[in-house]
């Protein structure tokens, strides 16, 4: 029996994107200009090593996001209450980046309050990015899920450049505060259309504790279905090892450019525009070739792109040279995320996006956690030098290059039961 593709309703598509639109404006000032705030204004000046304290915030936020995705994922399946599990996560989530705007000097107690806040803010920023990923196979059929993702990729860079361009004169102010106000407004303000246009949940009847004891004992089933799926395992432990390479450049490309290279404040707003606008491109660029050559050649094909990355940026001396390798970046950036999601929607059976892209999830929310560990110990080993942490990253694509081979990216029956 042919698959039954969901017809594509572009109001739909549209809203879906400006989701990405708003919490974009979170990624890219999270990422960015709160690690250099925090570093320099809460732990720097109390004693402490902000390295070390950054760096269990993300991994601690990444590993609850790992662990919690699955088992989340599984309820708003059974429960059938996906968008409602979202808004929750919107709603605490745009709370929490207010809530940033207390952060500042106060030593100890107020380093402990940022790492709480932060990681609180990140958990629920990656947690909802599960369910938005998992309407992809809902809004867009196998054989345009490429373009599909790349737009909306294509369009969250967009608020990311319209993020950056609010923090610029506030920051040039020094009005920190201003950039997560700005942030959490546009967050909250874009998810709107979202959750006003994206297909009603339908409940199964099953309440919350139930479907929560259910997920609780469907984990393990989900593990074992998972590694009974050989192509998706596959996918997996590949996309769990290229993206702790991909993860490692976002989290530490502002810190080593500010602590390497001597970027200002400002020089490196301009660095993250450059980025985003180049991840734009390349998201946009690679959609068809995707959908036509299959996302299965896009994604190799950014791995060996990233190599050359890594490789520039140990050999960068200039500014101006090192813009240039984040512009590479920036569209090896854009292309691998929107490729790989469309490369799992095509892997995943009808009814269990919610569950699977869960476990989509706890594959690169816990590969998250080896990169930037790895990183910050080869620093500290080599007495402060990022160049050769940032050399290391280039295993993982490596790695994750030869995982992906003998992978098929030919899409499933989505045929419901």
């Amino acid at each position: 029996m042919p698959s039954k593709e969901p017809a594509m309703d572009r109001r739909v598509i549209w809203a879906w994107s400006l989701y990405d639109f708003g919490n974009s404006s979170f990624a890219v000032l999270f990422a960015s200009m709160f690690s250099v705030y925090f570093k320099e204004h809460v732990v720097r000046p109390a004693g402490y090593p902000p390295d070390f304290w950054w760096s269990i915030t993300i991994a601690g936020s990444m590993l609850l996001v790992a662990v919690s995705a699955p088992f989340v994922g599984g309820i708003a399946d059974h429960t059938g209450r996906r968008k409602r599990i979202l808004g929750v996560y919107t709603a605490v989530g745009v709370l929490a980046v207010l809530g940033l705007t207390a952060v500042g000097a106060g030593g100890l107690p107020m380093i402990l309050a940022g790492c709480l806040i932060a990681a609180l803010a990140n958990v629920c920023f990656e947690g909802g990015i599960v369910f938005y990923n998992a309407y992809l196979p809902d809004i867009a059929p196998p054989s345009h899920r490429g373009r599909v993702s790349a737009m909306g990729f294509g369009v969250g860079y967009v608020g990311s450049l319209v993020a950056l361009a609010i923090a610029w004169p506030a920051l040039e102010a020094g009005q920190w505060s201003w950039l997560w106000v700005a942030a959490a407004v546009q967050w909250g303000a874009f998810s709107i259309p979202a959750f006003r246009a994206l297909p009603a949940d339908r409940p199964t009847g099953m309440g919350l504790r139930a479907a929560a004891g259910l997920g609780l004992r469907t984990t393990l089933a989900t593990v074992r279905s998972v590694w009974a799926m050989r192509n998706l395992r596959r996918f997996l432990i590949a996309y769990f090892v290229y993206m702790d390479g991909v993860i490692s450049v976002i989290v530490f490309a502002a810190s080593y450019a500010s602590e390497t290279l001597k970027f200002g404040n400002v020089e490196l707003l301009g660095m993250l525009a450059i980025v985003q606008v180049t991840a734009l491109l390349g998201s946009l660029a690679m959609g068809r070739p995707t959908d036509r050559l299959g996302p299965r050649w896009t994604v190799r094909l950014m791995l060996l792109w990233w190599v050359g990355v890594v490789v520039a940026a140990y050999f960068a001396e200039e500014k101006g040279v090192f813009l240039v390798v984040a512009g590479m970046a920036g569209v090896g950036l854009g292309s691998i995320q929107a490729a790989s999601r469309a490369f799992m929607s095509r892997l995943i059976p009808a009814g269990r996006e919610s569950e699977l892209f869960g476990f989509y999830a706890l594959c690169g929310k816990t590969g998250s956690i080896l990169g930037p560990v790895m990183f910050g110990v080869i620093t500290l080993l080599t007495s402060g030098n990022q160049r050769p942490a940032v050399l290391a990253v280039g295993a993982f694509y490596v790695i994750g290059l030869v995982l992906l081979s003998g992978v098929s990216d030919e899409p499933v029956d989505r045929t419901s039961a």
